[in-house]
């Protein structure tokens, strides 16, 4: 019998731990490597995350390294030649990094906020932010602007954490679970994982989107509604809760402001606000001693509803202002299904559901040794409310977004099932007290650091970031008037405004892994216009462009500097606790990526760039008095730097007093990075079964993470279902408040009509500018699972599943305009027109259409082959929708189009119309991407391999006689 092939030369491989970024789930992933290659990917079974499980895109890690878009060494674009003609020199990293850092200096040295510098779907936001706040400009923020600062603004405001890296189901105790809005990318390994548990345990899923794929394709029930009406919904199966009395009266009083007395004088300054005591504490009203108390302390029998007059003042609680506000037939079940298409049983059924399990099937956990509430009361027994929900981008991305994602948590609060068994449960470092007590930056002076963090959480117009005479400091106007509370920033808006000099012009873009050029801007025709635009004597109107990727992305294209960056398996990263950790519910997680791939190109991490340009610019947090560096490099600098003493970028493995190892708080450990390694590139601190659950007023929780830095104060955690914050903006807006307030009238309409202290639907704002009768289609864009913004449509293994997207649209009702499935269509927005190719599905709500995102792409970028589908039959829906409101003649024209509140970009209130094309091809078309100096050929058939493959060829005796791989005694 002939011996086995060697399939693994396992002498010369060697396995080490990392965590992927393939996407953002951040998963835990075991990379064998050979001769400096890599052999295969797998998932780490011991990680907090995964759990072993990995994706497509996990696996396809291989043909990322090894893709030929990398970019391979530092360009220039050359002396003489337009930006974006693709003309540029090759330079060494030394003389870029020369070039970048003169050019600092001299912005720092004169005016920090000539630099904006914007970050894209990063990871490592503390670090970056950490940079800006050193160097000294305000201008700085990551992408979640465009993303989903709705979701993290709406629920911080409101419940001290929210969905996606905030918060997860309690999927192992959980028997209803509603899933709004939510793309198949999204949280794709652990929301499989908990879906499977869910369905295991014989939970009830339920699916609200407007696309029945992906994880709606295996719903028990699917809503199929009308893309930006979910407030409506929401709010409506409110109604029925209140209408029959299925609210957690007791969760109310304890843990959320329902009781609180609010002012009530109408159109006079101070309406709205809560009563307060001299203290500042909040009152209300004592059923026992029929007197209003400090409605913080522990022993009171607060009314829920009330109304009456207090130390003068006409006063209700909000709890009645909440039954009055959506008791309101406006709200019925009736109402709300003519605007978002939901049948009104189907709203009236969710609701009482979710009731019944709420509070017919609630379940208790016991705790034996005890748990104490914040005011020192000691139970015995968590009692919970089994029914969670998770959201992300679909109710996020819309100008609405704001106020739905506060209208989903009201759901959530009022059946009592925040941070209890089966319920919606934090992650820590969350909750944090509401809002957390981080203010944004508000001045800067050259040479000097910000005083605070350039992104923060305002609690009223004195927050904002304006100068004296009201206008914005910032130039993507974050914290200004256009969007009071833009807590991520507005990246959306950083090239139209730094073009217009609206606020004012700027010398240096710098940007990093952003591709601002194509996907991740609206308008990407119009941007790539105004990125060469130029004033009348021939300078750019933003004169340098820094860009840094590891790939040859279409904004790479517009760089007048590039520094290429690594990739994940080339470098040294962390995953912090100071940032968006990689914890679970019931335990604090952080990771770090090791580096497993040595690159063998002029290449250097971007968190090492930015540490050796602020090491050479002589950043007071790195440089001692003299001058001279406190750190060696980046590695060096993240064990050694601290927030404060014993809080740094990595929480396991530091070290106490007596040089033993401690974990989340301690001393630096010159070998941290080395026992993460050790331990599977992750570090993970299980929570006390005590402090598992009600953690917004486990007085052991909270003891625990004070002394982690995760909050600043040990009080109770109270739920705001009423936010004062924004009815004092309101109050700016209707010129009652005793505070800054705008004077240009469209800013006052919009704070009084958008900022309210309870959560409401209104029309997407785009929508109020339009012919909808013209426009009758809502089109919206969502990321396939097995694709992750534009990185991956390059990579061969992925494009093997999807190499073009379609427009879907639903089949009765393309049927019924005469429109055949896979014919090419014409799809017009307000904004222009493109051609796709239609594909008709069962799964679709009928008003709406709907493709993948960042499919497309430029031909020529990216290292795809000429004449690839993706440049050829893929499109972009982003061609059709403006980063301004549609035209109307009037002041709004140059008006941001987003949330009004946060700054949200509204990508998902575009609405189109769709008529036969007679040609065929995607439209439009942008010319051809020159090949980078040092580039590699993009192959017609991409393979490969570590070692020359296994012949598998065996003669039939050797089939029929060896028997299995698992026999014991199985030939030789």
């Amino acid at each position: 019998m002939n011996a086995l092939p060697e399939f693994e030369k396992r002498g010369q491989q060697e396995v080490k731990a990392t965590t992927c970024y393939m996407c953002a789930c951040r998963c835990g992933i075991k990379v064998t490597i050979e001769n400096n290659n890599v052999r295969y990917i797998q998932g780490n079974r011991d990680h907090p995350i995964n759990k072993g499980v990995l994706c497509a895109k996990g696996n396809a890690g291989i043909m990322k390294q090894n893709s030929p878009a990398k970019l391979s060494t530092p360009l220039l674009r050359k002396a003489g030649t337009e930006r974006g003609a693709g003309e540029f020199e090759a330079i060494s990293m030394d003389r870029a990094l020369d070039i970048l850092e003169a050019r600092l200096r001299k912005i720092r040295e004169t005016d920090p906020l000539k630099l904006a510098y914007f970050t894209g779907r990063d990871q490592m936001q503390a670090l970056t932010g950490f940079w800006a706040s050193q160097f000294g400009t305000l201008n700085w923020a990551a992408h979640g602007g465009f993303c989903s600062v709705n979701m993290a603004a709406g629920g911080l405001y409101t419940m001290g954490h929210a969905f996606w890296e905030f918060g997860d189901p309690d999927w192992d105790k959980t028997k209803y679970f509603m899933l709004w809005g939510v793309a198949d990318d999204h949280s794709s390994n652990p929301i499989k994982i908990g879906l499977e548990k869910l369905k295991r345990n014989g939970g009830k899923f339920v699916a609200v989107n407007p696309a029945r794929t992906g994880y709606q394709a295996i719903a028990d029930e699917w809503v199929g509604i009308r893309p930006g009406t979910d407030a409506m919904l929401a709010l409506s199966m409110l109604h029925v809760l209140l209408k029959n009395d299925q609210f957690d009266w007791e969760f109310l009083i304890r843990y959320t402001n329902a009781a609180y007395l609010v002012v009530h004088t109408p159109d006079q300054k101070g309406h709205g606000l809560i009563l307060r005591d001299e203290a500042g504490n909040p009152l209300v009203w004592d059923q026992a001693k029929s007197a209003a108390v400090d409605g913080t302390q522990p022993d009171i029998s607060p009314a829920l509803f009330f109304e009456g007059e207090v130390n003068g003042k006409p006063v209700k609680s909000v709890m009645m202002l909440i039954a009055e506000e959506y008791l309101d037939e406006q709200y019925s079940p009736a109402k709300a299904s003519e605007i978002c298409g939901v049948p009104a049983e189907q709203i009236e059924r969710l609701a009482l559901e979710m009731a019944h399990v709420a509070f017919k099937e609630s379940i208790e956990v016991d705790v034996p040794e005890g748990w104490t509430d914040w005011a020192g009361r000691k139970h015995y027994k968590f009692i919970g409310r089994p029914v969670s929900m998770h959201a992300m981008r679909g109710i996020s991305a819309h100008s609405n977004g704001f106020q739905t994602c506060r209208a989903i948590h009201f759901l959530q609060i009022m059946l009592g099932t925040v941070d209890v068994p089966g319920g919606h449960l934090a992650k820590p470092p969350y909750p944090k007290h509401i809002p957390p007590a981080i203010k944004p930056a508000k001045d800067c002076a050259p040479n000097t650091p910000l005083k605070s963090p350039p992104l923060g959480f305002p609690t009223g117009p004195e927050d904002l970031v304006l100068d004296a005479n009201g206008k914005p400091k910032r130039i993507d106007k974050a914290y200004s008037w256009d969007a009071p509370m833009s807590n991520h920033g507005l990246m959306h808006m950083v090239i139209t405004n730094a073009v217009k000099g609206d606020p004012y012009y700027i010398d240096t873009l710098m940007m990093f892994m952003a591709n601002m050029a194509w996907n991740s801007t609206m308008n990407t025709a119009e941007i790539q216009k105004m990125l060469v635009e130029k004033h009348d004597n021939g300078e750019y109107k933003i004169p340098f462009i820094v860009v840094s990727d590891a790939y040859h992305s279409e904004m790479v294209n517009f760089a007048d500097l590039i520094i290429p960056d690594t990739t994940y398996l080339e470098r040294w990263d962390t995953i912090s606790m100071l940032d968006r950790p990689i914890s679970e519910p019931h335990a604090a997680c952080d990771a770090i990526r090791q580096q497993i791939i040595k690159p063998e190109r002029d290449v250097k991490p971007w968190q090492e760039v930015q540490i050796e340009l602020g090491l050479r610019l002589g950043f007071p947090a790195l440089t001692k008095p003299d001058g001279s560096r406190k750190y060696k490099d980046y590695k060096d600098f993240i064990i050694n730097w601290e927030r404060e003493p014993g809080i740094g970028f990595l929480a396991g493995w530091r070290l106490d007093e007596n040089g033993n190892e401690v974990h989340l708080r301690g001393k630096p450990n010159p070998k941290q990075w080395e026992r993460y390694a050790e331990e599977g590139a992750f570090f993970e601190y299980h929570l006390p079964h005590n402090t598992r659950y009600y953690r917004h007023a486990n007085k052991d929780y909270l003891e625990l993470a004070k002394s982690a830095a995760w909050v600043g104060s040990t009080k109770q955690i109270v739920m705001e279902l009423y936010s004062e914050p924004q009815q004092r903006f309101k109050l700016a807006g209707q010129g009652l408040y005793d505070g800054p307030m705008p004077t240009e009238e469209h800013h006052k309409e919009r704070l009084s009509k958008y900022f309210n202290p309870l959560p409401f639907y209104y029309k997407p704002l785009e929508q109020c500018r339009i012919d909808e009768d013209e426009y009758p289609f809502y089109a919206v864009n969502q990321r396939p699972m097995f694709m992750y913004h534009s990185w991956d449509s390059q990579n061969a293994w992925l494009r093997q599943i999807c190499a073009q997207n379609y427009l879907y649209m639903n089949r009765q009702r393309g049927e019924s305009m005469g429109l055949a499935d896979l014919s090419w269509v014409w799809v017009e927005s307000h904004n222009g027109k493109i051609r796709v190719q239609l594909k008709l599905i069962e799964g679709c709500q009928e008003d709406t259409v709907w493709t993948w995102n960042a499919i497309a792409k430029q031909e020529g970028a990216w290292g795809l082959k000429e004449g690839a589908n993706e440049a050829k039959k893929g499109f972009l829906m982003n061609h059709l929708i403006s980063e301004l409101l549609p035209k109307q003649n009037d002041v709004l024209d140059n008006v941001t189009n987003s949330d009004p509140i946060t700054g949200q970009a509204a990508w998902y209130d575009l609405k189109v119309k769709i008529y036969p094309a007679d040609e065929e091809g995607a439209w439009p078309v942008f010319p051809m991407i020159k090949p980078l100096p040092n580039a590699k050929e993009s192959p017609d058939i991409m393979r490969y391999q570590t070692h020359t493959a296994v012949n598998l060829v065996r003669p039939m005796d050797d089939v029929l006689n060896r028997g299995s791989v698992h026999d014991a005694n199985r030939g030789a």
